[in-house]
């Protein structure tokens, strides 16, 4: 079985044998010349495909356990898979052995898995009475909707999926969670079963078997027990305590950055933590961040807790004129910033609504943005090395949806390009994945779990100077507005 075929990979998508007859194609899935083979294994397009398959699967037996089960999505995720449903049953993580049983008796059947193409209106009709599905087909446009269906069991879905569920012999179900139908708290809460699967016994047991490791190496398990940090439920979600060690901890951390710092021509600044709504609207935040932050009122004026520190960063080159010679400028801060992080995503120190950032703001000219990013690569990987974090690189290109001339963002890319190249750096590229103001390379370093955090950015910024009327005095005496370099390399 481990040498079947069952999808291949062509114009970055995957095509399972179900679509590849939908595409009309009269020898299925080997008519498609120019694509890469997927075989049934452990490598990354595989599992993509069988996780997809095992939440159906997931589902299937919950609707056979809970008939009254209604489903709303369940995608793959980078630790697995999980399907979000609700039912008037009260589930626990006690019942996931029994669904597990469930789902290995129909995966047994060897159910054939097909596809079919509804209109909308059909679709709309099928299932009828769903409000969960009536909600996914109303954030789809046009008029195709595809429905998988295996024995008794259908769900509305784009695949790919395997051709069978006898292919799923090897999974299991991790967690059950609460989870905001759409992300949305103002929604009800639904249900979310997480899972994990493999095409072979020996990826599965090595997955379970780097969980428990894992676990004995949690942050959250280590810092209570090392005496590093602490949470308080009278204090609030996501808001850490420092306990001696940790801050004496968090002290040494921060001289060592320091010190590298001042080396590489940084300055320390100090904005604060609070400033007037007007210059959040100046700078964008209000319009595009403000459900992410938290507000006050001090004599009748509006302030908005910073979520970041690059506006108190502006108002320190703004207090002062400057001409070619000064730049760049390079200005640093440990900056404790806020943000209105929803219950469901908190993690321990990873993922909280008050934290440090190592922040720094380089202020200079287009012509100095290479070089500029090659020195903040260049700290990085020292950085890196003496942490001893495995790490990657990601270059995040225009969106749709961004400022600026195409040459411009042209050059502004091909600089952090080159600069990855002059370090010999190999870095995945996420094509329109940049910040609306301009590209960036994230720093994602990964855990004892092997799940990737994004630790650190690069961000080159052409709106804000833009914004705030940022200027400099160039070679020609005339005003020419700076390039703003947004910094984190520890987060």
């Amino acid at each position: 079985m481990s040498a079947e075929l069952i999808a291949v990979y062509k114009d970055e998508q995957i095509i399972d044998l179900e679509n590849a007859k939908v595409l009309g194609l009269s020898d299925g899935i080997k008519a498609l010349k120019g694509s890469e083979p997927i075989f049934f294994d452990d490598s990354p397009l595989a599992l993509e495909v069988i996780r997809h398959s095992c939440a159906h699967l997931l589902a299937q037996s919950l609707k056979a356990l809970y008939p009254d089960a209604k489903f709303f999505v369940g995608p793959v995720v980078e630790e697995g898979f999980y399907y979000d449903f609700k039912t008037s049953s009260k589930i626990s993580e006690e019942d996931l052995p029994k669904i597990e049983a469930k789902m290995k008796e129909f995966a047994k059947l060897k159910l054939a898995i097909t596809k079919e193409t509804l209109t909308r209106e059909q679709a709309l009709e099928r299932f009828k009475g769903d409000e969960l599905k009536h909600a996914v087909m109303s954030k789809i446009s046009g008029d195709a909707f595809g429905v998988y269906k295996q024995g008794e069991f259908e769900d509305l879905c784009k695949g790919p999926h395997l051709p069978n569920t006898r292919f799923l012999n090897h999974f299991k179900l991790t967690k059950l969670a609460g989870a905001y139908l759409g992300g949305d708290e103002n929604n009800e809460m639904l249900i979310r079963i997480y899972g994990i699967a493999f095409a072979t016994k020996e990826g599965l047991k090595d997955y379970l078997f780097q969980i428990e490791e894992a676990k004995k190496r949690d942050h959250r398990k280590l810092g209570v027990e090392l005496g590093l940090f602490s949470f308080d439920d009278e204090i609030g979600a996501g808001l850490p305590l420092w306990l001696p060690k940790g801050a004496r901890l968090r002290k040494r951390i921060e001289d060592l950055l320091s010190k590298a710092l001042l080396l590489r021509g940084y300055e320390p600044v100090k904005g604060p933590e609070i400033l007037k709504s007007d210059v959040w609207k100046i700078s964008g935040h209000y319009d595009n961040y403000k459900e992410n932050m938290y507000f006050t009122t001090i004599d009748e004026q509006e302030y908005g807790i910073k979520p970041m520190n690059c506006v108190g960063h502006i108002k320190v080159y703004q207090s002062a004129l400057h001409s070619y010679r000064d730049l760049p400028l390079r200005f640093y801060e440990y900056g404790v910033v806020h943000r209105h992080e929803k219950s469901g995503v908190l993690h321990g120190l990873l993922r909280v609504r008050e934290f440090t950032q190592d922040d720094a703001h380089i202020f200079c000219s287009f012509e100095q943005i290479q070089s500029e990013v090659s020195a903040i690569l260049d700290f990085t990987h020292k950085i890196m090395k003496a942490f001893d974090f495995s790490y990657e690189m990601e270059l995040s290109t225009r969106p749709a949806k961004s400022i600026g001339d195409d040459k411009v963002w042209e050059k502004a890319t091909n600089a952090l390009k080159e600069a990855l190249k002059e370090h010999h750096i190999n870095y995945k590229i996420d094509e329109g994945g940049g910040a609306f103001y301009g590209p960036k390379i994230d720093i994602k370093i990964t855990d004892a779990l092997k799940r990737k955090w994004q630790c650190g950015t690069i961000q080159v910024d052409m709106n804000l100077p833009e914004r705030f009327k940022l200027a400099f005095t160039n070679e020609r005496n005339h005003a020419e507005q700076p390039v703003m370099i947004h910094r984190a390399i520890l987060g």
